[in-house]
This record gives C-alpha cells, sequence and structure tokens, in this order.
C-alpha cells in the first residue's frame, strides 16, 4: 500500500488517510485479520503527526472496519466487498456530515464512484486523487469517496438472491434477524444420539427411505406439537421437508395446479416466504396488519383463496393474533373454503406471555401448518415439518418425492433420538433464558441510544422491530449507513409491499449482551447523524 502525503488537502489529513486506508480495506490490500502500521511508524513514513495516524485510526473503529488491542495494534475486522454506483454514507468526523444531501443521498460536490476507479482512470490511480474531467494540471484533487461496503444491496428493490449476498457481507455485529444462538448448539447431546442411532441402526435403513419423512421423526413431531403447540396430528399426517421454504415451494406448486393463482400475505411480511411464492407464478396481494394482526375484511377483499400467517409472533412486528380476528379468520375460512397457512416460525420462544394456540389445532381442516428446527437448533439443519389439510396431503407429498425422495434419513433419525430423550426440550429451557437476556439487553439499548424509536414484539421471538415516525430518511439509507459502520441490519422496508414508516428489523439471539449494546449503540450514532443532515437541509 502506497501512500503519498502530498495528496492529502491541508487541514484534512486524517480524514484523507482514513478514506484512503478503507479503500485499501475494500479492495482487498489489507484483508480481514491484518494489522494496520504501528501509528508511530507510519506518522514517521508519512512525516505527519502521530496524532493524524491515531485519528484516522480511531475513525476506521467506529465504522467497524478495524479493532484496536492495546497490545496488538489495530486488526482489521470487517472487510467491505468493492461496490461502486453507492450512496455515501459519512462516517464519524467526516466533514460532509453536516452538509445536505440531494435525492441520490450523496452530499454536493462528493463522488460516489466506490472503490473501483472512474471511468477512464487507471487502475493504478484507484484510491488516489486524480485530476478532474477536464483538467490537466495534475494538481491535487478531491480524493474519491469510499461508499459504504454493500450499500448497493440497499438501494434497489430487493432481488432473489438478496439474502444470499447479504449474510456474505462481513459485519462487526450481525443483527440479521432469523438467527438463533448458533454457538449454543447441543454439539454434545447430537453425537451421542448420533452414535445411538449408528450403532443400532440396520444395514436396510441405509437405503432410500420414505419421501414424507422416517416414521419415527414423525411419530416424535406429532408428540413435540401436542405438547409444545397443542396440536393433536397423527403421525402419518406429518411430512419432513427441507425447512419452511421448501414447505412454500412445495405448497406453492401444488395450490398453483389447483388453480389457486393467488395467496394473500401479511404486510408488513417476511420478504423470503413472499419471493418463495412468487417463484411459484403466485400473487402475493398483501393485507394491512394492526395491533390485532392481520386485517380479515382487508383480506375478503382481494379474494384471496389461501393466506399465509405468522398469527403466533407476527413477523416483523411482533403482534399476537387477536381473539377476535381469529374468529373472524375461522369463519372466512369456513365460509369461503380458504386455506390458511400457518408459518409456526418461533413460537417455541416466548418470554412475557403465556402460549399462544396454533391456529391449526383450532381448526384443522383449513390449515397448512409449517414449522422447523431452524430457530431452535440451527438453519443448517434443513429440517421441518408441514400439515396439510385432506385436500392438499397427496399432492405435497407427490411433490416432496417429485424434489428429492425426502429428506436425509440420519439427521432425521438423530432429531428424534433429541426429541424423545429429553434433550431438545433442555436446550429449548436453556435457549429461552438466553434469549431473553439478549433481548433484554437490545431493549435497554434502544432505550438508552434510540429514544425516538417505537420498539414492536418484545414478548417473544428472535427479534425486535423499532420504527422512526418522524424520520425524514429513506430506511435503506439507514441501513447501509449502519452497514458502513458495522451493523447489519434488515430495513423495514424489505418486508413491506405497502407504504409504511422506516424502520430496522434487529436479530439479538445471535449477538452476546456486550455485543448488543454496542451495536445499537452505533446505531444510534447513525441515526443521530442523519438527522443533522436533515436539520441542515433545513436550515439551508
Amino acid at each position: 500500500m502506497q501512500l503519498d502525503i502530498r495528496q492529502a488537502p491541508n487541514g484534512g489529513r486524517a480524514d484523507w488517510l482514513a478514506r484512503q486506508l478503507r479503500l485499501a480495506i475494500a479492495d482487498g490490500r489489507l484483508p480481514v485479520g491484518s494489522k494496520l502500521p504501528a501509528s508511530r511508524v507510519l506518522a514517521a513514513e508519512l512525516g505527519v503527526s502521530r496524532g493524524v495516524v491515531t485519528e484516522a485510526y480511531q475513525r476506521l473503529t467506529e465504522d467497524g472496519h478495524t479493532a484496536g488491542h492495546r497490545r496488538n495494534g489495530t486488526t482489521v475486522v470487517a472487510a467491505p466487498p468493492p461496490q461502486s454506483g453507492v450512496p455515501w454514507v459519512d462516517t464519524p468526523g467526516s466533514p460532509s456530515v453536516d452538509r445536505p444531501m440531494d435525492r441520490s443521498g450523496v452530499p454536493p460536490g462528493d463522488s460516489c464512484a466506490g472503490p473501483y476507479p472512474p471511468v477512464g482512470v487507471p487502475a493504478a490511480d484507484a484510491g488516489r486523487s486524480v485530476p478532474a474531467p477536464g483538467d490537466s494540471s495534475g494538481s491535487p484533487q478531491p480524493p474519491v469517496a469510499v461508499p459504504a461496503p454493500g450499500a448497493d444491496r440497499f438501494a434497489t428493490p430487493p432481488e432473489a438472491n438478496l439474502f444470499d449476498a447479504l449474510r456474505a457481507l462481513p459485519a462487526r455485529f450481525d443483527l440479521t434477524p432469523g438467527l438463533p444462538d448458533l454457538t449454543a448448539f447441543p454439539r454434545a447431546a447430537w453425537l451421542r444420539a448420533e452414535r445411538a442411532v449408528l450403532g443400532s441402526l440396520p444395514s436396510a435403513e441405509f437405503g432410500y427411505g420414505d419421501p414424507r419423512g422416517a416414521p419415527v421423526l414423525r411419530r416424535a413431531i406429532a408428540d413435540w406439537l401436542a405438547r409444545n403447540r397443542g396440536v393433536r396430528a397423527d403421525p402419518d399426517e406429518v411430512l419432513i421437508v427441507s425447512g419452511t421454504a421448501q414447505t412454500l415451494t412445495l405448497l406453492g406448486r401444488v395450490l398453483r395446479d389447483a388453480g389457486i393463482p393467488r395467496v394473500a400475505v401479511e404486510d408488513p411480511g417476511a420478504l423470503g416466504a413472499r419471493q418463495h411464492l412468487a417463484a411459484q407464478g403466485l400473487d402475493t396481494p398483501p393485507v394491512p396488519v394492526d395491533a390485532e394482526g392481520v386485517s380479515v375484511d382487508a383480506l375478503r377483499a382481494t379474494g384471496a383463496a389461501a393466506v399465509l400467517l405468522t398469527p403466533a409472533h407476527q413477523f416483523p412486528m411482533g403482534v399476537v393474533l387477536g381473539g377476535v380476528r381469529r374468529r373472524e379468520l375461522m369463519r372466512w375460512a369456513t365460509e369461503s373454503g380458504g386455506l390458511v397457512i400457518e408459518d409456526d416460525y418461533d413460537a417455541e420462544h416466548r418470554y412475557d406471555r403465556p402460549p399462544v394456540p396454533a391456529l391449526r389445532a383450532m381448526l384443522p381442516g383449513h390449515v397448512c401448518y409449517a414449522g422447523s428446527v431452524s430457530k431452535l437448533l440451527a438453519p443448517a439443519l434443513r429440517i421441518g415439518w408441514v400439515l396439510a389439510p385432506p385436500p392438499y396431503r397427496d399432492a405435497l407429498v407427490a411433490a416432496k418425492r417429485l424434489a428429492d425422495l425426502g429428506n436425509a434419513v440420519l439427521p432425521q433419525l438423530v432429531l428424534a433420538h433429541l426429541m424423545e430423550s429429553g434433550d431438545l426440550e433442555r436446550q429449548l429451557r436453556l435457549l429461552r433464558t438466553r434469549h431473553r437476556r439478549r433481548r433484554d439487553a437490545m431493549a435497554a439499548a434502544i432505550k438508552d441510544h434510540l429514544p425516538g424509536a417505537t420498539l414492536h414484539g418484545a414478548a417473544a421471538g428472535l427479534h425486535l422491530t423499532i420504527t422512526f415516525d418522524a424520520a425524514a430518511f429513506p430506511d435503506t439509507l439507514l441501513a447501509a449507513a449502519a452497514l458502513a459502520r458495522g451493523v447489519k441490519a434488515h430495513p423495514l422496508s424489505w418486508h413491506a409491499q405497502r407504504p409504511a414508516p422506516p424502520g430496522l428489523v434487529l436479530g439479538y439471539a445471535a449477538r452476546t449482551p456486550t455485543d448488543i449494546t454496542a451495536a445499537v449503540a452505533t446505531l444510534g450514532e447513525t441515526v443521530r447523524a442523519f438527522t443533522r443532515r436533515g436539520a441542515g437541509r433545513t436550515a439551508g
């Protein structure tokens, strides 16, 4: 990495150095895990005071790109991938924090060319000052601005591969909703169960299995649902699938073939679920959600013959479908012959309220019930289940058979052993205690650092949602700015089809209380930077 201090503007050397280092992190010259030069050494090489270097390093730490350790120096901890054409995001101390933005979110006079060189600029000049178009003097020019890492993921409408791309983006604090505490996976219990299964498994069981799933797991799941969700089902009604994502894919095909062209969805509601249904050629008309859950009157108005709901803990707003709405929904289903797809994605994780009955327990003939262990153990297991009403059951089994001949048998048998031995119940009790502490830490941090935000859905689940009723900025820009500072979260607008207040969906289960507090404090700093910008626009 070559740095020419002569390119730095007078009075802005720390800002220039911070930008050059961000660029080096973005393009891989300073990879994750590498150490920055000691501040004394770099200051001597550049011929500047040590304070210039330490100020630049501090900005990188505030952004979440580096972490400082007293004896081990400053280490790169988050490397944004090279991106281009995305909104500028200021960092603490940046001279453009208080300047107004144009409609694209870029302060006037700043470039948003990104870590790739602008068109017509040699790659060797990337990251250095280059003459402005039409300027052949070679005199120092303002350096190319470094954009928010991965910010183009937030600047365009969500695509099918959005979540894959977002998972690949590094961040010091990953508050992606939907992740359990993966460090709590019961490795020892899983190994014991696996040894027990392999020690007694007949050789014939290593062949092709029943596409509906291993009978022992279907029986264990029927017992689990009866104990934990009040759902009474025969094991023959249970179909084992590769998570709720596959449930929606298979069910989408079945409904489409049955002449059902649309499935109504909650709004806001899970973007991923909507994508799976749309991939099967189904329309997904939005149905508004309020404090009592989905509006059944609005559902009727869509004319849809099926609806996808998260009634126990609505995603992302966290409300519970109220008793009056449940009765209205049951009346809609029985009078119209409608189908309710119940995604019971995290109902086991409750803290401040009694369990909410599953809709399937109340109206089994009209409810297709979906669940999985993704939030209880780990998404990597890819094990879920679906209980469909009789008219759709055989078609779902046929679709599963054609898709993959059934889930892998060995993990099914191990999970069944965990369920029957009581290990899964113990795991759930451990997670509830741990997740409650993390939920409490996030709620307290939001109160301290985001006093203007409204908190939603704290009584259960693995995430919290915050909204900003009086905000003058898009939540996608806020999420991009947060990512630039090392905090990854979902903008609420990703999960909404209709206009809604800006907000963020914040997962807490996978982070420690200390990390959660630090992450929310960073979000608070980001929001205040946007607020100052808004004040600057008003004053101008």
